[in-house]
C-alpha cells in the first residue's frame, strides 16, 4: 500500500502533497538534528503552509532512521483512552515532539491547536475527521462536516494552525502516532461542542 502525504488547511481542505518515498540516510538521522534543522526551517519559512512542506521530510526521514522512536510510547490510560509521551520539549524553544497512542473505542473532541502540526502514523489505522466554521448569527462557532481522511502506518498529515478535526482509532488495533507541533497561541485552541454549536479554550 503506497504512503501518503496529507495538507489540511484551516477550511478542512485536505489535499495530497510532496513526495511519501523516503530512504534511510546513509548518516544516522538524530533527534538533535531534526530540531536544529527544524530551527534552521523557523527561522526561514514564516506561514503555515511552507513551514509544514519543509519539516514533513524531515519527519519522515527521522522516523526511517530512528526507529527507537517508535517505541517510545505510553500504553493509553483504559479511562481516557489515549496517552501521550513527550519527547521533547525545552524553555522558550517553541517546538512539542511527542508520541500519541489511543486505544480503540476512543476518540478525541472535535478541536483545533492554534499551531501547525504533522502527524505521522507509526501503528494502527486512524480516522481524522475534518471541519469548517460555518458561523451563523445564533450560533458564531457552529461546525459543519467537511470531509475525512484515514492514516496508514507511513501516512502523514500536516495541519495548519486553525484547521479543527478530531481522531479515532479504526478497527480493533490501538493506534500510534508521532506528533510535532509548532508555537501554540493559546487564544486561538478550541474544543468544539457539535450539538450546542459551541467552543471553549482548549
Amino acid at each position: 500500500m503506497a504512503n501518503h502525504n496529507w495538507l489540511v488547511t484551516d477550511d478542512g481542505t485536505c489535499s495530497s502533497f510532496g513526495s511519501p518515498e523516503t530512504l534511510e540516510p546513509r548518516r544516522y538521522y538524530r533527534l538533535y538534528r531534526f530540531l536544529t534543522e527544524l530551527e534552521d526551517i523557523l527561522d526561514i519559512f514564516h506561514d503555515d503552509i511552507s513551514r509544514l512542506e519543509a519539516v514533513t521530510p524531515l519527519v519522515r526521514k527521522l522516523l526511517v532512521s530512528s526507529y527507537w522512536l517508535q517505541m517510545e510510547y505510553n500504553t493509553p490510560d483504559p479511562r481516557t483512552g489515549w496517552s501521550v509521551n513527550f519527547l521533547y520539549r525545552e524553555h522558550e524553544f517553541p517546538i512539542t515532539v511527542q508520541m500519541v497512542a489511543w486505544l480503540p473505542g476512543h476518540a478525541s473532541t472535535v478541536h483545533n491547536h492554534g499551531a501547525w502540526g504533522i502527524v505521522a502514523l507509526v501503528g494502527g489505522q486512524e480516522r481524522h475527521r475534518l471541519w469548517r466554521r460555518a458561523p451563523e448569527p445564533n450560533y458564531p462557532d457552529q461546525l459543519e462536516p467537511v470531509d475525512e481522511v484515514i492514516l496508514n502506518p507511513g501516512d502523514v498529515v500536516a495541519l495548519t494552525a486553525n484547521t479543527i478535526h478530531s481522531v479515532e482509532p479504526v478497527g480493533d488495533e490501538p493506534t500510534v502516532s508521532f506528533n510535532v507541533y509548532g508555537a501554540t497561541n493559546l487564544s486561538d485552541r478550541y474544543e468544539f461542542d457539535l450539538e450546542h454549536h459551541t467552543a471553549k479554550p482548549f
